[in-house]
């Protein structure tokens, strides 16, 4: 693998970590939304209880937002054995979010045994809910060989799903991929398409490659 590819995968692993399990999400549930209302108000002992009592329901947005809560302390002691229910519940309720937070504790060994090929799972059912952080992983899964066969391919496909989405980092590396003729055919005229929709998003490096692929299309 080329090292400037390397740490553009790196850079996406970041990216996609920090759209996860960082705070609670609102939902229409009454009672969610009073939970939500209450934290947005900081008294995170009034949320957590109207979350218990949605959860209880087996309402997976409050599941998921216990979780964040428990494993973060917010609302009473920490308690990563409860969180880690509460969010295995909201995952196997096919909630995206708690989907790709549970694959990001698989991926890393936190509070679950390490396993690339869970994460894998878990990102996969993310994913094909269109959960951009979890589009990002997958392919990052696949571009490693990580949990996954290698297929350049198949992280080219997930790459630029994640990428139609507006994820700048994976239009640069769906760029470069397209440069290379990295699992897709080589081809010119979609890397600059990419590489301006990475640079359109603000990344610098892209607006630079992008003018360099012009410069060879034009030759």
């Amino acid at each position: 693998m080329r090292r400037p590819l390397l740490a553009l995968l790196i850079c996406a692993v970041v990216a996609a970590a920090h759209a996860g399990p960082v705070q609670v999400v609102p939902s229409a549930d009454p009672d969610v939304a009073a939970g939500w209302a209450a934290y947005a108000a900081a008294d995170h002992a009034r949320a957590i209880e109207y979350y218990r009592k949605a959860a209880a329901r087996n309402e997976r947005v409050a599941q998921f937002n216990l979780a964040v809560m428990l494993f973060a302390g917010e609302g009473g002691p920490v308690d990563p054995v409860a969180a880690l229910d509460w969010l295995r519940r909201s995952a196997d309720l096919d909630f995206a979010p708690a989907q790709f937070a549970l694959a990001l504790l698989y991926e890393h060994g936190e509070h679950v045994k390490r396993s690339q090929p869970d994460a894998t799972a878990w990102f996969r059912r993310a994913a094909e809910q269109g959960h951009r952080g979890a589009q990002v992983s997958l392919a990052t899964q696949y571009f490693l060989g990580r949990g996954a066969t290698l297929d350049y391919r198949e992280a080219a496909r997930w790459y630029e799903r994640a990428a139609e989405q507006g994820d700048e980092g994976s239009a640069y590396i769906l760029a470069s991929m397209y440069e290379k003729g990295d699992g897709v055919p080589l081809d010119l005229l979609r890397a600059f398409y990419w590489y301006s929709r990475a640079a359109a998003g603000g990344d610098p490096a892209a607006r630079i490659k992008a003018r360099e692929v012009q410069e060879r299309m034009s030759r």
